[in-house]
């Protein structure tokens, strides 16, 4: 059972919450980057999640018809198959989708997934993500109403980001200011909503001063903090025991942060962590290493033939699985996943 069954994946996140750790979620593009992020999970004992974005989606299905849904089922389907030689449970998500790709991307996944389950079967995806960010809190939640019903239904999850993350995603982009902080007030509102478990399940991405892409530590203010917050506000005003952790958080924009603030945010509640910037690094940078190391064996120079057994891509590609693998395996560490894969 290496990809989770809804029950499982349910078993997963609760797991996760009251041991205060956090699943690696790690963006793929490529059944290279699967294999990479299976290994990595596989070799810290850790089950984790697997994503594709928009983007990745789209890159999936070729560069002849960009089919996102195409790319993303296609993949879906592979990790189903070999996902079956790795000794981990993994979900499989979709990562941020904007309101103009709803029609393209999420919800015909979700069409999919509701097939499967009429036919008796288990979702394709065990979750989806909706990203309203752009919109006003009014119409994000309202569609985030609509997609958790149907999610529900198909038995998937359904992630939904609230209010901006800073920085660019897959062309939905936000500015770095005070905006970037979720109020006790957006969480109420979203419970209001979308409930508190008797709707249906959902993960939320609160901000905390996240910001996507590259940045070095101290160059954005990371408040992990403000999840306690949140926690305790809707606790409170829902007559939850003190302590409780009502929501399920997702940390977005994680490249960068020191171990501290990763402790606070697991801490309070978060558990899955976007893993994408820096397990792209770490896929390139061992061909960019074999590349300049073997530069008259992988380029025909000055009429020469070159060296096929370094311009194989089985070569440098079997480096950037091992590379990236790595990368996995230390999030794993960071986010306290290791060793704690479902027996």
């Amino acid at each position: 059972m290496p990809i989770a069954t809804p029950e499982v994946y349910n078993e997963m996140l609760d797991r996760a919450k009251a041991g205060k750790f956090a699943y690696p979620a790690i963006n793929v593009t490529s059944s290279q980057t699967l294999h990479a992020a299976l290994r990595g999970f596989a070799e810290a004992e850790s089950d984790g999640i697997v994503q594709i974005s928009t983007g990745g989606a789209e890159f999936l299905g070729g560069q002849h018809n960009k089919d996102m849904v195409t790319g993303a089922v296609a993949l879906a389907e592979f990790a189903h198959i070999v996902a079956e030689k790795y000794d981990v449970t993994v979900a499989l998500h979709t990562d941020h989708c904007p309101k103009d790709k709803l029609d393209g991307y999420v919800r015909p996944l979700i069409a999919v997934s509701e097939e499967r389950v009429k036919a008796g079967r288990n979702p394709l995806f065990q979750s989806h993500m909706w990203d309203g960010s752009a919109e006003t809190l009014a119409d994000n939640l309202s569609i985030a109403e609509e997609l958790l019903a149907r999610a529900r239904a198909a038995k998937i999850i359904l992630e939904v980001e609230i209010t901006p993350t800073g920085g660019e995603e897959d062309g939905v982009s936000h500015e770095i200011n005070d905006s970037l902080y979720t109020t006790v007030d957006d969480a109420v509102r979203t419970v209001e909503a979308l409930g508190l478990g008797e709707k249906g399940r959902y993960l939320l991405a609160a901000s905390f001063g996240n910001v996507h892409g590259v940045y070095k530590p101290g160059n954005v203010v990371l408040r992990p903090e403000l999840l306690k917050e949140l926690n305790e506000g809707i606790a409170s005003k829902y007559g939850q025991p003190a302590g409780s952790k009502p929501f399920d958080f997702v940390f977005h924009g994680g490249s960068g942060s020191t171990a501290e603030e990763i402790a606070t945010a697991l801490e309070n509640g978060v558990v899955k962590m976007n893993i994408d910037t820096d397990t792209q690094y770490a896929f390139t940078r061992p061909v960019v290493d074999h590349m300049f190391r073997n530069y008259d064996g992988v380029l025909k120079v000055d009429g020469e033939v070159g060296n096929k057994k370094t311009y194989d891509p089985r070569t440098w590609g079997k480096l950037a699985e091992a590379g990236m693998a790595a990368r996995v395996v230390e999030a794993c560490g960071h986010l306290r996943s290791a060793g704690q894969k479902i027996k």
